[in-house]
C-alpha cells in the first residue's frame, strides 16, 4: 500500500495462500489512479481472502512479488496503441510476448473496450481475453485458475473457454459479450494525492448511451443504457464526501439519467449550505444543458465544459444519428454563459460518411455565429477524424484518404483561426493506423510485434506494414459489403449484426 493512497474499503491482509497475480495498467501510476474501471477490478479481486493481487504500472520500480510467483498477469486494454506499453511491460519482467513461447505461468490476459470489440490483431500474445463487462467474470476466472493451478496450461485454458464471456484463441468459438446489470454503483475505491485527478472520487452514474451515433463504439459496446438508482447514487456521493471534497460524475450519457437534475440539485444544496465541493462531469449533451445543471457546475468550481456536436451541419448530424438543431446548440451556449461558465469546447469529427465541403463550411459558420453572439466567452473546437469501429452501423464504411483529410484539417484550422477560435485536430496519420488496428484481423499479429520492435512511432507502422506485406488500406479505407466476413463476427453483441445493417441503410441511404 503506497503512502499517498487512501483505501475506501478494507483490503484483505495477511493472506496466506499460494496464488498471486498482477493487475497491470499500461501507463504511468498517476493515470492508473484515475482509471475507475481498472481500480474497481483490482478492488473486487483484492477483497478475496485467498488471492494475493498487486497493481503494477509502466513506471513501477519495485514489486511485492517476484514474477516467478505470479500465476495471472492481467492488462487493461483501452486504447488501440496500448499494445506498445503492454509489450514493454512483459519484456520488463522477461516474459515472452507470444503465448506459444511461454510456459504455464503466468497466464497473460486482457480486457477492455479494444479487445472486447476486436481482439484478433493481438490474439497470439494473450492466453485469453475478457469480452465485455468484467466485474463478475474476473472473479470467476481467478477462481478457476486458482483451483486448477496444478493442471496443465492447456487444461486450464480449456476450462476458461467454457466460461461465458471468455475468449481463448487456442479454443476458438462464438463468444457472447457480457453485459452487467448495474446493481451496484462503481466508484473510486482508492484515492491518491498522486493521481492525475488528485484525490478525486469518481462515480459511474450510468453505463451506455441510448443515442446510438452511427460511428460510436462506446455507445454500441455498452448497450443498453443502464442507470444507477438515485438512492444508491446519493449514498455513494455522501460516502465519497467523507474522504474528499472532489467528485466527478462519469458516464457516456450521464444527463440521460432519469434523476440527473435531482442529483445536481442535491449537490447544489450542499454547496449552498456551506459544504465545499468541487465537481466535474465527463461531458454534457447539448439538449441537457439547463440552468440548474450549469449553476451546480459553476457553484462546484467548474469553469469550462465540453459539448459533443460531432458535425457542423444539421444534415450530417442526422446522418450520424446525432439529432441536434442549431437552435439547441445556440440555446445551450446561452444558458452556459448566463449561468457562470467561462467557456465551452465543442467536439466534432471530420471525414464522417457522406461529408462534403459544405458540411465543413457549416461548421465554420456555426462557430462564427456562436463567437459573434457570445462576446468574451471562451470558444474552442476539437476534432478527430472518423475511424470505422467494429459493432457499429458504420463498421462497413472505409476511411477517407489521408491527403483529403489533412486538407479538411487545414481548412478548419485556418478558418477558425481567422475567427480567433482555438482549434485542435488529432493526427490524421495516427488515426489512419488506429483504423487499421480497429478493423484488423489475425494477419496483423506479426505486424504489431514489428511495430513494437521498430520503436512504435509512425515510421515503425509503415516499415512493419512493408515488412509483413500488409495492404493496410484493406482495413482502413475499404468499404465492405454487408456479406463480408468480418474478423470480429464471432463476438456476439446485442443488438446484433442484422440491426446494424438496418441502421446503416437507414442512416446512409
Amino acid at each position: 500500500m503506497k503512502k499517498t493512497e487512501k483505501y475506501l474499503y478494507k483490503p484483505s491482509v495477511n493472506k496466506e495462500n499460494d496464488f498471486a497475480m498482477w493487475m497491470a495498467f499500461p501507463g504511468i501510476y498517476s493515470f492508473s489512479m484515475s482509471s475507475l474501471g481498472y481500480l474497481w477490478m483490482f478492488k473486487t479481486i483484492d477483497s478475496l481472502s485467498d488471492i494475493n493481487i498487486e497493481r503494477i504500472c509502466l513506471d513501477t520500480e519495485k514489486t511485492v512479488y517476484n514474477v516467478s510467483d505470479i500465476k495471472l498477469f492481467g492488462f487493461s486494454f483501452s486504447f488501440d496503441t496500448d499494445f506498445l506499453t503492454i509489450f514493454s511491460m512483459l519484456e520488463k519482467y522477461n516474459i515472452a510476448l507470444k503465448s506459444k513461447e511461454r510456459e504455464k505461468f503466468p497466464l497473460v490476459f486482457a480486457g477492455g473496450p479494444v479487445v472486447t470489440a476486436n481482439p484478433e490483431p493481438y490474439k497470439e500474445f494473450f492466453d485469453f481475453f475478457i469480452i465485455g463487462d468484467g466485474e463478475d467474470i474476473n472473479l470467476q476466472v481467478v477462481r478457476v485458475c486458482k483451483e486448477n493451478q496444478h493442471r496443465s496450461k492447456e487444461e486450464i485454458l480449456k476450462l476458461l473457454s467454457d466460461i461465458e464471456g471468455v475468449y481463448v484463441p487456442s479454443f476458438p468459438k462464438e463468444v457472447n459479450k457480457l453485459t452487467k446489470k448495474l446493481d451496484e454503483c462503481i466508484y473510486t475505491p482508492i484515492l491518491s494525492d498522486n493521481a492525475f485527478f488528485k484525490n478525486t472520487f469518481i462515480i459511474e452514474m450510468a453505463r451506455g448511451c441510448y443515442n446510438r451515433c452511427g460511428f460510436c463504439l462506446a455507445s454500441y459496446l455498452n448497450l443498453p443504457l443502464r442507470c444507477v438508482p438515485y438512492e444508491d447514487l446519493i449514498k455513494i456521493i455522501d460516502t465519497g464526501l467523507n474522504y474528499t471534497n472532489k467528485i466527478a460524475l462519469l458516464g457516456a450519457q450521464i444527463s440521460a439519467h432519469p434523476k440527473f437534475h435531482e442529483v445536481c440539485r442535491y449537490i447544489y444544496d450542499k454547496i449552498k449550505s456551506g459544504q465545499e465541493i468541487e465537481m466535474s462531469v465527463s461531458s454534457l449533451r447539448v439538449d441537457a444543458v439547463t440552468d440548474d445543471v450549469i449553476k451546480t457546475l459553476t457553484a462546484a468550481g467548474q469553469k469550462n465544459s465540453t459539448l459533443a456536436i460531432e458535425a457542423g451541419s444539421e444534415r450530417l448530424r442526422k446522418v450520424i444519428n446525432k439529432n441536434l438543431t442549431e437552435e439547441q446548440i445556440f440555446n445551450a451556449v446561452k444558458i452556459a454563459r448566463e449561468n457562470g461558465l467561462k467557456g465551452l469546447k465543442f467536439y466534432g469529427m471530420i471525414g464522417l460518411p457522406t461529408e462534403t465541403q459544405e458540411d465543413l463550411a457549416a461548421t465554420v459558420e456555426l462557430a462564427k455565429k456562436i463567437k459573434k453572439d457570445n462576446k468574451g466567452f471562451d470558444i474552442s473546437f476539437g476534432f478527430s477524424s472518423f475511424v470505422p469501429k467494429p459493432h457499429t452501423p458504420f463498421q462497413w464504411c472505409g476511411r477517407e484518404n489521408t491527403k483529403s483529410l489533412e486538407g479538411k484539417s487545414s481548412f478548419l484550422k485556418k478558418e477558425l483561426h481567422k475567427l480567433g477560435i482555438t482549434c485542435h485536430v488529432s493526427s490524421i496519420k495516427w488515426d489512419y493506423w488506429q483504423a487499421v488496428l480497429s478493423r484488423g484481423d489475425d494477419s496483423l499479429n506479426d505486424f504489431v510485434l514489428d511495430v513494437y520492435k521498430l520503436g512504435g512511432k509512425l515510421g515503425a507502422f509503415k516499415s512493419a506494414a512493408r515488412k509483413n506485406n500488409i495492404a493496410t488500406d484493406r482495413f482502413a479505407a475499404e468499404n465492405y459489403t454487408f456479406d463480408t466476413n468480418l474478423p470480429w463476427d464471432f463476438i456476439k453483441i446485442q443488438p446484433g449484426k442484422d440491426f446494424l445493417i438496418k441502421e446503416n441503410k437507414r442512416l446512409l441511404t
